[in-house]
Formats: C-alpha cells, structure tokens, sequence
C-alpha cells in the first residue's frame, strides 16, 4: 500500500528540532531546497493502491540512502548512527527528536529491489537540480562533459579453482538439505582437508601436489552433481527445484571452463562477475563489473554514472552515457572529452567528442584548458570508491550494480553540494558581521545567500 502522508502532531511536553537545532547547518538548509514531493510521483507507482500495510514515508526512504551513501555507511550503521544524530533525523523530514530506528535495516535492502535502479535514478537527478537551483552548478558548466570508464569491483573472495569446488560443492548440499534430500557421501572432511593442503602446497611452491589436491576436488564436486541428479526429484526429466536446477546449471560450467574459457564463473553466488583487466600496475585483474561515469569539465560535478553488463569496449558505451547525461541534467551537453580508449567510438549524436591523444600548441589556449582538463575525472572516480561505497558492491545481481552506481553517485554530489554550502554560510556570516557594525536589524536580510 502507498505510503501515507506525515501528519504532525504537536507534543506540548517536548521540543522541536526546529528549536534546538541549528539552522544554518549545510543538511537543514539542504533539506528545505530538496524538491521532496518529485520522488513520490516517480515511486509511488511501485506500491499497490490500496492492499496491505501503508509503506514507510518516501521522503523517509530516500533520506536514509542519500545519507547512507553521503558518509559511507552500511545499512546496520546507517541505524545506529541515524539514532545519535538529530541531523539527520531532521534530514529526514522528523520534527522530534527519535530514539527508535524508522525501519529494520533490511527493509533498507528490500525498498532498493522493490524501486529498482531506472527509478533510483532520480535521486542523482534531484540533487543536480538543486545544484542549478542553489546556482552551486552554473548552466554553462553542463556544456562540457568528461567521460571515462572504470571497474566496481564485487564483495567476492578472489577465485581459485580449488576454493571454486568447495563453494560449489558446499552450496549443492545446502540446498538439498533444504528440500529434504539425503546423500550417501558428501566428501566434507575429506574436501576439508584437499583445500587445506592445496593452499599449503602452493604456498611452499609444490605444484604437482597443489593440482593433485584441487583434482581430489573437482572429483568431489562432479560425484556430488551426479547424485543429485539421480535422487532429486523430477518431472517430464527435468529437476523440480528451480534453484537447485540454476545450482547445478553453474557447477556443470565450473566443472567444464578452462584457463583459456571465455565466459568463466569466478563466484558461485554472483556467477555474473567479469574479470577486468585496466591496465594497473598493482592491480592486474579486478573481477566486478564496468561502471561509465560524466562529471561537468570544469566543476567535477556527477552527472552520470551507470553499471554494464559484461565487459563492453568502452567506445560502444559512450552513446548510452551521453544519453543519461542528457536525462539527468535536463540538457545535452556541447563538447564530450574522452581519453584514448574511446578510438573508434560509435557514438551519433549532437555532442562533439573529443579524444585527447596529445595537446598541440596550434589548438587555442581555451581548447587545451579543456581537453587537459579531462584528467580531472581520474580524482572523482578515485572519491567514489573512497568515500561512496564504490570501491566493493555488496547488493546482489546485475541490478545491485546498477543501484549501488546510482547511489555512489548520488552520494558524491550531496557531499560536493554540502562542502559548497559550508562556504557559502562563511561568507554570509562575515557579511552579517560587517552589516551588524552599522545596522542592527538583520531580518530583511536573513536568509538572503539562499534565495
């Protein structure tokens, strides 16, 4: 059932947060500029008309996951740090103080999947709005746009085959466990003790005896695949259990890749992770997906930013990129600068690209202002995964890539346009000093840096 509007009652023994807090704190005076009532014409449509228990209020919602991605926090954390805060609280559109958690951290995760990233998305759009709007992103910075690609890595353990079999084989048995299915063998302490000398043994540099082990395993795990394909239960010749159907799917392709496969599973609870290779000196491979991000020339505000699938040449990508720029700042912008992974682009549209391979003197010095200022989205990218919770993606699927995309980017923008309001409160507060020296009465002319 859809949310029901925040009625406020008025509590005669206690007080407001309104009257306790300070008002020209960056999250208040953000909250006031926040357009709160566009996320419940685009969300509302996910909730039934009028079928089940009302929903949590979506202002409420969407406060906590612009809070939770702001400061980098976990769902659990984001509750208790939520509680000790009257900021945030107020951030979130409560008018006394709470000393309850507004929701079980896990209704956190099931709101996500219920919205899903295309209507996610409007929580970076909001806040580059109030960016135009607050005059913190001029119009003329949406013009130029630079575009790069990077790599959102999965919470994943790094893939070894041996530990492959394991988890495989493990994850069989839990299942079958679950519908009731019993086993002859299931090589647990042998299995054990296999990895545990596999590991011992390629440390001490014993290969011979590492890849006997890790065959003991995949031995294991095929033994184990065809029992359970002989005792599940069946109809028309097809395994009941859709789950333990998908399981078996993954362990047939585990059992049967190769060094040289393409295609490969690197996890057996995200078999949908890529390995990645860009070039780094200390890292080689990253196994996660590939994430598209636009941040304006000049200011280094996010624009877009947007999880593929699979592992695209990141010319192909540029279309769909310029695209949701286009979306989200209402705009399309003049001049896109890309580096030189993007040679051979297919991209059709207005924009101009340009592919910075070396900067010439005979260009203008405006031109090369501009295209050196394409390395400026190298530190953007680097503040996501800091400080965004971009670095490791614990939401799950090819759309918990997407959303947490979404979200880190979201998240950079609110903490930029909180920075920004930090020093715009400085300088109006040396402005009121100066006018309090010849004039007492500042009412007329309270509040006037926010108009």
């Amino acid at each position: 059932m859809k949310p029901k509007p925040q009625v406020s009652h008025a509590d005669l023994f206690r007080s407001r947060l309104s009257q306790i807090l300070n008002l020209d704190h960056p999250l208040l005076i953000l909250s006031e500029k926040i357009d709160w009532a566009s996320f419940d014409t685009q969300i509302d449509v996910c909730y039934a008309t009028d079928i089940g228990r009302p929903g949590i209020p979506t202002r409420v919602m969407v406060g906590l996951l612009y809070l939770k991605s702001a400061f980098d926090c976990s769902d659990e954390s984001l509750m208790d740090l939520w509680i000790e805060n009257p900021y945030w609280q107020a951030f979130c559109g409560f008018e006394y103080m709470q000393h309850e958690p507004p929701i079980d951290p896990s209704s956190l995760s099931r709101w996500r999947s219920r919205v899903g990233a295309e209507r996610l998305e409007i929580l970076l759009k909001v806040v580059v709005e109030t960016a135009i709007k607050m005059k913190a992103i001029k119009p003329t910075d949406l013009e130029k746009v630079n575009v790069d690609t990077t790599v959102q890595e999965k919470a994943i353990a790094f893939p070894t085959d041996a530990r492959l079999y394991q988890k495989m084989r493990l994850a069989l048995l839990r299942r079958a466990n679950q519908i009731g299915m019993r086993l002859r063998e299931t090589f647990d302490k042998r299995a054990k003790e296999a990895l545990i000398m596999n590991g011992r043994y390629s440390h001490a540099r014993q290969f011979k005896r590492a890849a006997k082990m890790r065959r003991k395993l995949k031995t294991f795990l095929g033994r184990i695949c065809r029992a359970i394909r002989k005792r599940a239960p069946q109809t028309d010749g097809q395994i009941v259990d859709a789950r333990l159907r998908t399981l078996l799917e993954i362990a047939d392709r585990i059992l049967a890749q190769t060094k040289t496969s393409k295609d490969k599973v690197y996890s057996v609870h995200e078999p949908d992770v890529k390995c990645i290779a860009k070039g780094k000196a200390h890292k080689k491979y990253e196994f996660g997906c590939k994430v598209s991000v636009a941040t304006t020339n000049r200011t280094n505000w996010v624009l877009g930013v947007s999880a593929l699938e699979g592992n695209p040449y990141d010319g192909h990508t540029l279309g769909k990129t310029v695209a949701q720029v286009e979306r989200i700042s209402g705009r399309m912008p003049k001049s896109v600068i890309v580096d030189k992974g993007y040679r051979g682009h297919d991209y059709e549209g207005t924009a101009e690209v340009h592919v910075v391979k070396s900067i010439s003197n005979s260009l203008n010095r405006a031109m090369r202002r501009m295209l050196r200022r394409r390395a400026a989205i190298e530190p953007v990218i680097g503040h996501l995964k800091s400080d965004c919770r971009m670095a490791r993606n614990h939401l799950k699927g090819l759309e918990g890539d997407r959303i947490n995309a979404i979200l880190s980017g979201a998240g950079y923008n609110l903490r930029k346009l909180l920075r920004w309001l930090v020093f715009v409160v400085i300088r109006w507060l040396m402005r009121a000093q100066e006018v309090m020296s010849t004039d007492r009465n500042l009412s007329s002319r309270e509040y006037r840096w926010v108009s």
